[in-house]
């Protein structure tokens, strides 16, 4: 057996979760599949530019490394909301896991 059955043997034994976020702005939904870090890594750009508004008078801290899906789709949420003009980003998301 060489490496790249190994390699294919394990990845088929491991089971891989993904997970369904769904943006809702507007009235309109929008949905996003992945593992956990490869929606981290999707919605990075969200989580910095609310996190360079963390320090600002009312706003919550960002964690750019949630352990969840739960805890990632609060970040969004206040990542959005901090880094809104008025307080409240518009934007509604929600998470769920993807059943196969």
């Amino acid at each position: 057996m060489n490496i790249n059955e190994t390699i294919d043997k394990y990845l088929t034994e491991k089971k891989v979760v993904k997970y369904k976020i769904i943006i809702t702005k507007n009235g309109k939904d929008r949905e996003d599949i992945g593992t956990l870090p490869e929606l981290i890594k999707h919605f990075s750009y969200t989580l910095e530019v609310g996190q360079s508004w963390e320090h600002e008078k009312g706003n919550k801290k960002i964690n750019m490394n949630p352990k969840s899906i739960k805890t990632l789709v609060k970040n969004l949420e206040n990542a959005k909301n901090n880094a809104a003009k008025n307080g409240y980003g518009g934007v509604s998301y929600t998470g769920s896991k993807v059943e196969e």
